[in-house]
């Protein structure tokens, strides 16, 4: 491969990566609404919550999970991702509401 037939190489990379990453972005931009969403729907199931120590329900936790373990694979998604994606969204809930928790 010569030197031009290489840089138009590189630069075709490039310009693919760079599509990538704003479909990514896009993508992106979507998961921020669902997140604003879910946050809306923790606000709604924070104010039924009298006691602190409701918050956190490990039975339903492990509910979630499950769940999302047969759906992953039922759609083909790695389900090591999936349950890592959901466990830190889980905990980073759980802290909002303890911050949040007005009784």
């Amino acid at each position: 491969m010569n030197e031009i037939s290489y840089n138009i190489y590189v630069a075709m990379k490039k310009i693919k990566l760079e599509k990538i990453r704003k479909k990514l972005d896009k993508l992106d931009d979507k998961f921020l609404l669902l997140i604003k969403k879910r946050t809306l729907l923790v606000n709604q199931v924070l104010l039924t919550k009298t006691l602190k120590n409701q918050i956190i329900d490990k039975k339903r936790i492990r509910k979630i999970l499950s769940n999302i373990k047969i759906k992953s694979r039922k759609k083909k998604i790695d389900t090591n991702i999936t349950n890592e994606i959901w466990k830190s969204m889980i905990r980073a809930f759980i802290k909002y509401e303890f911050r949040n928790f007005k009784k």
